[in-house]
């Protein structure tokens, strides 16, 4: 196996949709997200303290205690983004040997950020990088928000292992990073031997992910100080309905 530690090249604007049918992801920088999606940056940031009050994920199978979360589902059409009546999480075996085959029940994200013309405009946008990608359609997005944190000394971003999703788009924005070492992001050719190593650590900066074609992980987290955390905003977009 080829695993290269250098961090990716940054997809300038222009090349993103380039990159990303290259190579199976792009990681795009938080300035450039902006730019793109047309969110100014300030705004994006002003939702972080979204993050605070998530309540803990009571599915975990190995008993821990180091994730919060909570989730919501869209649709994103030409005509615009609708959230939908709150819905449980579900993924099959397949995708999440861990967690799968169960319907999970979270609480669902705040109004107060999804009903703002800054979260249906970052959503507008990503469903438009999907339709570049995979062509025009309808996009059933789910929204995670979730934070990790050393509660148990240890804390996991993907307990489950690398894996795919399941859906046609990951967006995993990186929110904040405290007091930690580790959550290390790995991408891997779902049928070839090349992986890909970075951590991501700026505010708001992005890796977008071509479900299809690669799988990812992210490494364990550990504290270098009391409070240590990492929180993410993970969307998945997929074409034909929700997975249920």
């Amino acid at each position: 196996m080829t695993i290269s530690l250098q961090p990716p090249l940054i997809a300038r604007p222009a090349d993103l949709g380039a990159t990303l049918f290259r190579q199976g992801y792009a990681v795009v920088g938080a300035s450039q997200v902006a730019g793109l999606s047309g969110v100014p940056l300030d705004t994006m940031l002003g939702w972080c303290d979204g993050w605070n009050d998530l309540p803990p994920d009571n599915y975990l199978k190995d008993g821990g205690r180091y994730r919060r979360r909570r989730h919501s589902c869209f649709v994103i059409q030409e005509s615009g983004v609708s959230q939908v009546a709150h819905r449980p999480h579900w993924q099959p075996l397949e995708y999440n040997a861990l967690h799968g085959g169960m319907q999970r029940h979270f609480e669902p994200m705040d109004r107060r950020v999804t009903s703002q013309a800054g979260w249906q405009q970052l959503l507008a946008w990503l469903g438009r990088v999907a339709d570049d990608l995979k062509g025009q359609h309808t996009w059933y997005t789910e929204a995670h928000q979730f934070r990790i944190d050393t509660t148990d000394g240890i804390g996991r971003p993907t307990p489950e292992g690398a894996h795919r999703d399941g859906v046609d788009l990951v967006a995993v924005f990186l929110v904040a990073r405290k007091g930690l070492k580790g959550g290390e992001t790995r991408v891997f050719e779902a049928d070839g031997p090349n992986g890909q190593r970075f951590t991501l650590s700026e505010p708001w900066s992005l890796l977008l992910l071509d479900d299809a074609r690669v799988i990812h992980e992210s490494t364990p987290i550990q504290p270098l100080e009391n409070g240590a955390y990492r929180d993410t905003l993970v969307l998945t977009l997929r074409s034909g309905g929700f997975q249920e």
